[in-house]
């Protein structure tokens, strides 16, 4: 599975307060392949991380002394919003000292085609947690840690607990369009991480380890994939749209 990621100096907790800091920053932007890490050294922990007096609970890889996170949790974070179109990504933020007013979701502020902003915020947090599931779990298989279905399946819980609260945000006809290709997503991630579960229990896993490609060339991964990026940009643009690679 893909990650975008920003990196990051290490620390226990993060503040970006500025915009042209920001900017710099940006200029950073690493998009990689966490599974497709071969020799790199990988450690995995939850920080708190701050941007523009905003702060929320974000994981977090620290891979040869450098820590990333990903991108769509910095967007959920600072209340912003991500999109995808083509080779762009394009990232908005709130500026520094808005009012948390200003930006506060209510029935008046969605259109008939947009989305809520509740249940968007709370959609990108679920990719984020699908995303979590999936590539430690490729991670996992393809450097031969052991894995089992009990371990798979708190990452697993965990994703469909997100799923919960953004089925709970759900409040338009758009927010339940919305969620039943996020559904069919979270569908997808379970029916590849029970299939890499299988592998693993019947010592089928060789394929993977022998080929760093051979788990993202998956039909069904690049499935996930593709669908993923497509939920990212949907809502991250606050737009419903619709695309086969979520059905």
């Amino acid at each position: 599975m893909i990650g975008l990621s920003l990196g990051l100096d290490s620390l226990s907790s993060f503040t970006i307060s500025d915009d042209i800091m920001w900017k710099n920053w940006c200029s950073t932007l690493l998009v990689f392949l966490l599974c497709g890490v071969s020799d790199a050294q990988v450690k995995q922990e939850n920080r708190t991380l701050e941007i523009n007096g905003r702060s929320g609970a974000a994981a977090v890889a620290q891979i040869n002394g450098r820590t990333y996170i990903d991108l769509e949790t910095l967007a959920r974070i600072a209340q912003g919003s991500l999109g995808f179109q083509g080779n762009q990504i394009t990232l908005t933020l709130p500026t520094a000292g808005a009012s948390p007013g200003a930006s506060s979701p209510t029935p008046e502020d969605t259109s008939h085609s947009g989305l809520s902003r509740n249940f968007a915020v709370s959609g990108i947090e679920t990719i984020a947690k699908m995303r979590e599931w999936a590539t430690t779990l490729a991670y996992a298989i393809q450097h031969g840690y052991g894995v089992t279905e009990n371990w798979v399946a708190g990452y697993r819980e965990q994703a469909a607990s997100s799923l919960d609260l953004t089925t709970s945000a759900a409040s338009s006809d758009s927010d339940r369009n919305a969620l039943q290709l996020l559904t069919n997503e979270f569908a997808a991630v379970r029916q590849w991480s029970n299939k890499l579960v299988e592998a693993k229990e019947s010592m089928d896993t060789a394929q993977y380890r022998t080929s760093p490609d051979a788990l993202r060339n998956d039909p069904l991964s690049q499935k996930i994939i593709a669908c993923g990026r497509f939920l990212g940009g949907m809502l991250g643009s606050g737009e419903y749209k619709d695309d086969a690679s979520c059905h």
